[in-house]
């Protein structure tokens, strides 16, 4: 390659890959130095140049002007710098050119060594660009292989790993399976951006709502705390201050279209929606659904609450292996005691009198009331 073939594939490789010329030139002159070193020594200062017009090279040793010379590698006598030029000065610095007869075979390979180079950073640099904006997002991937316990997923023109700490127990992950995953991090190393996902971080479910509730991407409905317990169940409370839209019933959809499209991408794990209250009563017994509650008694100092539910729900209220009562307690950030309504009544659990407490509509309730109504409407 001549010098006006290696400057118009510079200019194509700016356009192209958008790096800038300049960083080019300055990578290949260091190399360039590099290898001058093994000629003249590494104890000598090497300086080289590249015309940013023509593209020639010229390799220059850099002595200091002295009056006494101390080291012969980096230093010129004061008679012989003025010989070059009358004006030199002690302390001025001689640029004397030592371009070896060589030197341009040595800097082709070393331009091409630094082009390619350039182009792998620089590729790394627009993938790390353009996946960083994903991070804390949903994205949908193409499972590929299983590196011992990990699962590595096709994101676009990178894979990303999905570690098994990540993954949703029981969950089956098949080759060209296609799943949606939460961006955990995106890193920038060596070979490359390296991205970790997640399918069971409670923000997944979040994400899938924006995507599939018009009112929660846009805001209407708020989505004000998650509890997820990954494959198995996650509940999630929801708000909205137009008294004119119901978030439940956004949330849910038309005979529960929306969250079953939810339930169906996480592999059959139950969702819960709930309304969310200012009022922690109210928004305890809501999140003990489908528990009915009977009473509710806070100690703001403890952030705890007293829960009386019947006494045929009582399991139904803390769940399988504590679950329904772990997660309302994560979702409302209350610890919660419960006692059957025969149990409260034999301990004094509870001193004030039981309040009667709205019962939350649970989502098949909604459900089957929509479809009772819209049979009314057919029939009139």
């Amino acid at each position: 390659m001549d010098r006006a073939e290696f400057m118009d594939a510079l200019n194509l490789i700016e356009k192209e890959k958008g790096i800038d010329k300049e960083i080019i030139f300055e990578a290949i002159e260091a190399s360039l130095v590099s290898a001058c070193k093994k000629n003249f020594g590494s104890g000598q200062n090497i300086k080289v140049v590249i015309d940013r017009e023509t593209g020639n090279v010229a390799c220059y040793a850099q002595k200091t002007v002295t009056d006494e010379i101390k080291d012969e590698q980096n230093e010129i006598l004061l008679a012989a710098a003025r010989v070059l030029n009358p004006n030199y000065t002690v302390g001025d610095v001689v640029d004397l050119e030592v371009t070896p007869r060589d030197f341009g075979r040595i800097s082709a390979q070393t331009a091409k060594q630094v082009v390619v180079q350039k182009f792998r950073e620089a590729e790394r640099e627009i993938l790390y660009n353009q996946y960083i904006t994903k991070e804390r997002e949903v994205v949908t991937g193409i499972v590929q292989r299983r590196d011992r316990r990990n699962i590595i997923v096709q994101m676009g023109k990178i894979d990303a790993v999905l570690a098994s700490n990540e993954q949703i127990p029981g969950e089956q992950y098949n080759f060209m399976d296609r799943l949606k995953v939460y961006v955990l991090e995106v890193k920038q190393t060596t070979k490359g951006p390296q991205i970790f996902v997640s399918r069971t971080h409670p923000e997944l479910v979040k994400r899938l709502f924006e995507q599939e509730v018009p009112e929660v991407f846009d805001g209407t409905v708020e989505i004000k705390s998650i509890a997820r317990e990954a494959g198995s169940r996650t509940k999630i409370a929801v708000y909205s201050k137009d008294k004119n839209v119901d978030a439940l019933g956004a949330c849910v959809g038309q005979n529960g279209y929306r969250v079953n499209v939810i339930v169906k991408e996480l592999g059959g794990e139950k969702i819960d929606v709930i309304n969310w209250s200012d009022d922690p009563k109210e928004f305890i017994a809501a999140a003990l659904s489908p528990s009915k509650v009977l009473a509710v008694a806070l100690n703001a100092e403890e952030q705890s609450a007293k829960i009386v539910v019947p006494d045929h729900q009582l399991s139904l209220a803390i769940g399988k292996e504590g679950q329904n009562a772990r997660l309302s307690a994560k979702l409302t950030g209350w610890r919660i005691d419960i006692k059957s309504e025969t149990q409260a009544k034999a301990t004094n659990f509870i001193s004030e009198e039981p309040v009667d407490i709205e019962e939350p509509v649970k989502m098949e309730e909604l459900v089957e009331m929509e479809e009772m109504q819209e049979e009314e409407l057919t029939q009139e």
